[in-house]
């Protein structure tokens, strides 16, 4: 399952969100390394649901599956991106592998300078995928911290993270979508009719465990497996 991470290499948030125009939201402005142009990376595998150029090229970006939240919440995710210069390359519909380059920083909409504007959203795209708030700015839909909702690992420089803090992703953890290893276990040769009842205290050590965790076995029809436990628990 994947981890939303925070889309941009470097963090230099410039805008936090209740203020100015984020005003009743939980926008933030990201401006990346420098005031140049940078790229922005898909936080998840998502599809395009919705862009909007008739004022900031803005583009919502929904999972295509459920992702982990950094509290541990397990739900779909939908992204709201503003400012980039130039959509022509994205279409509604198309799929953005999680880390790809797919968004710019820019200028379009009502902007001081390059940065892209960003909005975290809980759940599904649905209906026109934001809202018109209470300060008369449109803020996505089931808005969300973004500090709820992306992580960020070794590979993000945090220049400045306007006094958020995001979870990090530990080194020693598993990649996404990947669970515990099931070890490499060669399953037990047949066992003939005479002997399939062959009295368990004739057995042979295939494996031993070394630590608590959750393991699995393939086992063929008529084969036998046997658990011996060196303390009391099981």
């Amino acid at each position: 399952m994947e981890k939303p991470l925070y889309p941009s290499p470097y963090m230099r948030i410039t805008q936090g969100y209740g203020e100015g125009s984020h005003r009743d939201s939980y926008a933030i402005d990201e401006a990346g390394s420098d005031g140049g142009i940078d790229f922005l990376t898909a936080p998840f595998t998502g599809t395009i649901r919705k862009i909007y150029t008739k004022d900031a090229n803005e583009v919502w970006l929904e999972s295509n599956s459920e992702v982990e939240y950094p509290d541990g919440t397990i739900d779909y995710m939908t992204i709201l991106f503003a400012h980039d210069n130039n959509v022509e390359n994205l279409y509604v519909g198309k799929v953005i592998q999680k880390g790809e380059r797919f968004y710019e920083e820019g200028t379009k909409g009502i902007s001081s300078g390059n940065h892209c504007h960003i909005e975290c959203g809980k759940g599904r795209f649905s209906g026109s995928g934001w809202i018109q708030n209470s300060a008369g700015y449109w803020s996505i839909l089931n808005r969300k911290k973004p500090q709820e909702c992306l992580w960020i690992d070794s590979s993000i420089k945090v220049l400045n993270n306007y006094g958020y803090s995001f979870k990090k992703i530990e080194e020693n953890s598993l990649p996404d979508d990947k669970t515990t290893p099931i070890p490499d276990i060669k399953p037990t040769p047949e066992i003939p009719d005479d002997k399939k009842e062959q009295d368990k205290d004739n057995k042979s050590l295939i494996f031993t465990c070394h630590k608590d965790d959750i393991y699995a076995i393939r086992l063929k029809k008529g084969q036998k497996l046997y658990l011996e436990s060196s303390d009391n628990n099981i």
